[in-house]
């Protein structure tokens, strides 16, 4: 489908401008006019601009799904209509890309369809749980109100990924720099000493002998490693690609030490999120998790929320599911049964997630006191390889030596 460049006029006398796909002129110049948007210029794009637009166009990030959530819930919130709200932000949003598609909503309502079929025609910007709960506020005219805990879900959602990739950020930078140095010493620094070990003739130990091996295979197949690294990291990708292998991906990640309960504890502050919005805009706890075990991004906990919903279909309680799963500590379960018995589920389980935020704020910044003696002990067992390799047979030669010269 061709793209155009159009300039217009709105109800206002406002000039607008922007670029959208249509069928034709004509079709553009409907599609425009039924926005109430008076055409002024319409011009088609060559193709090589349309591939370069595709190629370099900004993406709609997070941040700018939250920034517009945030001005229509401000936007309704004054009374202002819907269609007027969105020409609004359409005009002054600084992302070119979320104004197009700002303008294509606005389309799809001046043709008679809802705010959530028009924002399921745009996966890539408004995900599932994003529409779910934007239907529900149509459903209930709460919709103001929606796009502020959308607003604020999405600043909580970003500010967990951000804690969680601080906690695999400075061990993953301090193991690249430890295979650095190990390239660097095998590659530049052990064939020197092989040179000097070579000229005496000595007897070399064990694990001299393994140094000089690995870093001779290091420098003469370098090929046949990184053909290794790169098939690892293809049949790893391939692997976490299927259902099983992520969800045991997942699983594992939650495992590794000192960074996996910082992973496990910000995914479970998502899910206990997730769910506090969505029941407490008005949805069934059952449609609740299903919906939120599709958006909580972790396979393994995904399929343990899933387990809770069957439970609850079969008439189990939420606490007796909650307890089966296996992810809740005892606190989190009494909290359940709480709210559970006080028909207050949405403000325990919003306390459950601003308890594990905490705990995890706590936890990403004492990490570096944490790693540091396993870095440490890691370090000294390598440089202890290293002296023995490198010293053991100078010492040798020099016994041999001192013995000869007596």
């Amino acid at each position: 489908m061709p793209t155009f460049e159009y300039k217009g006029r709105s109800e206002d006398g406002m000039i607008v401008s922007g670029v959208q796909e249509a069928a034709d002129l004509d079709a553009l110049g409907s599609a425009l006019m039924l926005s109430r948007i008076t055409p002024i210029e319409i011009k088609q794009r060559n193709a090589g601009a349309a591939v370069a637009f595709n190629l370099f166009q900004e993406k709609v990030t997070s941040l700018d799904v939250m920034l517009f959530s945030r001005q229509m819930y401000t936007l309704l919130k004054a009374g202002i209509p819907i269609m007027r709200a969105l020409n609004g932000i359409q005009n002054t949003v600084g992302n070119a890309q979320l104004a197009r598609v700002v303008g294509q909503l606005r389309t799809s309502l001046d043709s008679g369809r809802e705010l959530s079929v028009a924002m399921n025609e745009h996966p890539k910007v408004f995900d599932g749980f994003y529409i779910n709960m934007i239907r529900v506020g149509e459903t209930t005219g709460n919709l103001d109100n929606i796009f502020l805990r959308l607003s604020d879900h999405i600043e909580f959602d970003r500010f967990m990924r951000g804690q969680i990739k601080s906690a695999l950020r400075y061990p993953t930078f301090v193991i690249t720099a430890m295979a650095i140095a190990i390239v660097v010493i095998n590659v530049m620094v052990i064939p020197q000493f092989e040179k000097v070990f070579a000229s005496m003739h000595a007897e070399l130990p064990l694990i001299t002998k393994m140094l000089i091996a690995f870093s001779s295979f290091m420098r003469n197949y370098w090929f046949v490693l990184i053909a290794l690294i790169f098939g690892a990291f293809w049949a790893f990708k391939s692997y976490i690609s299927s259902k099983l292998g992520r969800s045991n991906w997942d699983q594992f990640k939650m495992r590794i030490p000192i960074a996996g309960k910082i992973i496990f504890k910000g995914t479970m502050a998502r899910f206990a999120r997730s769910f506090a919005l969505s029941t407490r805009s008005g949805l069934p706890i059952l449609s609740s998790l299903k919906l939120v075990s599709q958006t909580v991004e972790n396979e393994y906990i995904s399929a343990r929320i899933m387990s809770m919903s069957a439970g609850i279909e079969r008439g189990e309680t939420i606490l007796r599911t909650a307890t089966q799963t296996g992810v809740f500590n005892p606190l989190v379960l009494q909290m359940i049964a709480v709210g559970e018995e006080s028909g207050s589920l949405d403000e325990l389980m919003q306390e459950i997630a601003d308890m594990y935020q905490s705990d995890v704020e706590y936890d990403v910044k004492t990490l570096g006191a944490q790693i540091e003696p396993i870095l440490i002990i890691f370090l000294g067992v390598l440089v202890l390889i290293l002296a023995l390799g490198v010293f053991l047979p100078m010492w040798d030669m020099s016994s041999v030596m001192l013995k000869g010269g007596g």
